[in-house]
């Protein structure tokens, strides 16, 4: 793979930009951010950077770059969509691309999401644009996470980019033809007046338009008027992806290029005292070893003879105590802060304790979940090059381009301007390749390393993790414990919710419950570790559902009462989440007859403005193999912008989340973690596979997330499905811990 640094004028006017094309999009921020992009797209004559995102080239062919990382999500198509459907663009003449890493493409629509439910005065719009833009440049905002790219850059920028533009093109042509803009439309790329039978197509108009400024507050479309969102249009990202075109970090091959390997050291915490050095540097092909925070990296001119000599590196540490620490340690660590008591709130409502008193029956429970590691298909790497000048190119697949440039630029030493980063296609991301950025955390990413190990050699380097270096060292998903105890009236139904867990982790609300109790006390305690965290697909949402919906499932039959009407009742008031329940249940056939041995089981949680209920059917066998064949999802998202992109990323959501909740375990034994590679940190086959099925609401609510909302219910619903079966109740994941042999094959192994 040749790979030439492009420039910002090449990149800005490709497609034959000058000579008549025309960047448009969403002034968010006015002048201030037109002047910066002028002057980082070096125009000639023709060319005017009049805003962001929208490029129109003389052809009339669209161009839309997306400020996100497309990890398979199919963000990049579904953003293009919101922006070519309010603009009213040809479909047919619609192309999409990853936004550079350049301060021009900063991403305030993340940022504004901080004013959702403010009304802003519409005199003051420009005002709080130009200040978010601000906040997202000094952020070095571009970042990929929390299933945002269509509920806040899709609502809050692409449809807004979209409608602005368009009323460029009306007011171009209705200045060019001498008449009103009310008596122009946009249709198919194209501007008409009818009255006169006049048309022109936007590439014609652009010269005219960008001599106009771009309204702070278009209209935009009523979704009964759509035309391109909502249709199941094939993603731009899969042809490369099917016949192997399509070129990752991993791909990247620079002339000259060395390569990298890291010998960590195996305990968290720990640091290196000395090793053997001298030995290595023999070796056939090494260049050099450089010490790192957590180990020693070598540097070669091939990465199997990095590998190698890395794996020979004999390293003396310093364990700094944590070599005692276990799964086991941790757990009894995570139960006696949660007993001392100092918690901090979460949610208080009513006086839980004092409705306690007078309960006719208490339920408690204690559940937990371990760490996970995220497992992305493709190998952790990145490629820099420092040069002698002081400059430095970054190839990498990365869910924040902007912000990896940032992290690459401070860790290295260099000024901002002087880093250019190339964003790769991601082989798989879920939370793992954000960058770690300074006051966000305190561990060091691959990012880190690769920026220091390129500073000691004058050529590319590219770092590459092997699979046990990343299942090994991978920022995980933390375990959680969470204790519960809950009132119940005569009638089995909840008065008193009291809940105390480890790790408060984002979003906010993961640990709330949709129900309607009166009482609620939920408060989190910190117990850290050594153990570096990181997000998760979901984040927190993956371990509470779990906890909450089980537990949810136990008081349900503490009470005697079917789980699905059980939560029903208690949904009475939630009519979006009613709705998304019982449609996933009729679909399911709750109720119906189930073969011998087989079992429903349902779970429910609103996650991202997503709201997602999942029906699991499984058998047991009387020897204990458990078998899931059948996942139903009901989903209500407010809009469907693809519809095939959503039923994909629900899929995917449950296979993930699936995989976590059956098999996902990384243990720690001696400080260190004792999974290695895909035979001990396993993944689910195809064999594996249940078919699932997904039942989209259309409720017109406040858009939601897509990429994350469907792996939260999938392990209660598949546990609850399992005490169905069996009458043993999973309180700790994965599945594959426990023996499921039905109670009543043992009674009758008893009985023989």
């Amino acid at each position: 793979m040749n790979i030439k640094k492009p420039t910002r004028r090449g990149f800005l006017i490709a497609g034959g930009l000058a000579g008549g094309g025309l960047l448009l999009g969403y002034a968010w921020s006015g002048p201030s951010r037109l002047s910066l992009q002028d002057k980082e797209a070096a125009q000639s004559e023709g060319e005017r950077f009049v805003t962001t995102w929208l490029k129109l080239s003389p052809d009339n062919v669209l161009t839309v770059y997306v400020p996100h990382s497309d990890m398979g999500q199919g963000v990049i198509t579904a953003l293009a969509m919101m922006a070519a459907e309010e603009m009213e663009a040809d479909w047919t003449l619609v192309r999409a691309e990853q936004a550079p890493a350049e301060q021009a493409f900063a991403n305030e629509s993340l940022s504004q999401n901080f004013t959702d439910g403010i009304a802003i005065p519409s005199i003051l719009t420009g005002i709080n644009n130009a200040a978010w833009y601000g906040v997202a440049k000094l952020m070095h905002l571009q970042v990929t996470g929390g299933s945002s790219s269509v509920r806040w850059t899709g609502q809050h920028g692409m449809r807004v980019a979209g409608a602005a533009a368009k009323d460029l093109m009306i007011r171009a042509a209705a200045r060019r033809w001498n008449v009103d803009p009310s008596q122009c439309v946009a249709r198919l790329s194209h501007v008409h007046h009818d009255a006169s039978g006049k048309s022109a197509t936007f590439a014609e108009l652009a010269t005219d338009a960008s001599g106009l400024s771009p309204l702070s507050n278009p209209v935009l479309k009523s979704p009964k008027d759509y035309t391109i969102v909502g249709k199941p249009i094939p993603r731009f990202d899969i042809p490369s992806k099917v016949d192997g075109s399509a070129k990752y970090g991993i791909d990247v091959h620079l002339p000259g290029m060395l390569y990298a390997a890291i010998k960590f050291v195996p305990v968290f915490g720990a640091e290196v005292v000395s090793y053997n050095e001298a030995e290595i540097l023999k070796r056939p092909g090494v260049k050099k070893l450089v010490r790192l925070p957590v180990g020693v990296a070598v540097i070669a001119n091939n990465f199997w003879r990095a590998k190698e000599a890395a794996a020979a590196l004999e390293l003396k540490i310093d364990a700094k105590g944590n070599d005692k620490r276990t799964t086991a340690s941790i757990y009894a660590q995570h139960d006696k802060d949660i007993a001392a008591g100092d918690s901090a709130k979460d949610v208080e409502i009513g006086d839980a304790e004092a409705a306690m008193k007078g309960a006719a029956k208490l339920v408690e429970a204690t559940y937990r979940v371990p760490y996970l590691a995220h497992a992305c298909m493709e190998p952790m790497n990145c490629t820099v090059w420092i040069k002698a000048d002081g400059k430095a190119e970054v190839w990498v697949g990365t869910q924040d381009a902007l912000g990896t440039r940032g992290r690459i630029a401070d860790v290295a030493g260099l000024s901002f301007d002087d880093v250019t980063l190339h964003p790769m296609p991601l082989g798989g991301g879920f939370g793992r390749r954000i960058p770690v950025r300074k006051g966000f955390a305190d561990f060091p990413s691959d990012i880190d390393f690769a920026a220091l190990i390129a500073k000691e050699v004058d050529a590319p380097v590219k770092l590459v993790y092997t699979r046990e270096d990343d299942i090994q060292h991978d920022a995980y998903r933390p375990a959680v414990t969470s204790v519960f105890k809950v009132a119940l009236d005569a009638q089995g139904q909840p008065v008193a919710w009291r809940n105390r867990y480890v790790t408060k982790d984002d979003p906010a609300e993961a640990a709330h419950i949709p129900y309607a109790v009166a009482n609620q006390s939920i408060r989190s305690v910190e117990s850290p570790t050594p153990v570096p965290r990181g997000p998760w697909r979901s984040v927190a949402h993956s371990q509470h559902t779990f906890f909450t919906e089980s537990f949810t499932d136990e008081l349900a039959h503490e009470a005697g009462k079917d789980p699905f009407e059980y939560r029903r009742a208690l949904l009475k008031d939630k009519p979006r989440h009613l709705a998304v329940l019982e449609l996933a249940a009729a679909k399911a056939g709750w109720g119906t007859p189930l073969p011998k041995g087989h079992a429903r089981g349902i779970a429910i949680q609103e996650a991202f403005k997503t709201i997602v209920a999942e029906v699991a059917e499984v058998s047991v066998s009387h020897t204990g193999e458990l078998k899931v064949h059948r996942v139903v999802a009901a989903v209500d998202c407010g809009r469907m912008i693809n519809p095939n992109t959503v039923e994909q990323q629900v899929e995917s959501g449950i296979i993930f989340g699936l995989t976590a909740a059956l098999r996902g375990e990384i243990t720690i034994e001696n400080g260190a973690v004792a999974q290695s590679n895909f035979p001990d940190y396993e993944m689910l086959h195809m064999s594996d596979m249940p078919s699932i099925e997904v039942h989209v609401i259309e409720s017109g609510a406040e858009l939601g997330g897509m990429g994350e909302p469907a792996t939260p219910p999938i392990a209660a619903a598949v546990s609850n499905a399992v005490f169905a079966a069996t009458g043993k109740r999973i309180r700790e994941l994965p599945l594959k811990k426990h023996d499921l042999t039905p109670l009543s094959a043992k009674l009758a192994q008893a009985a023989e």
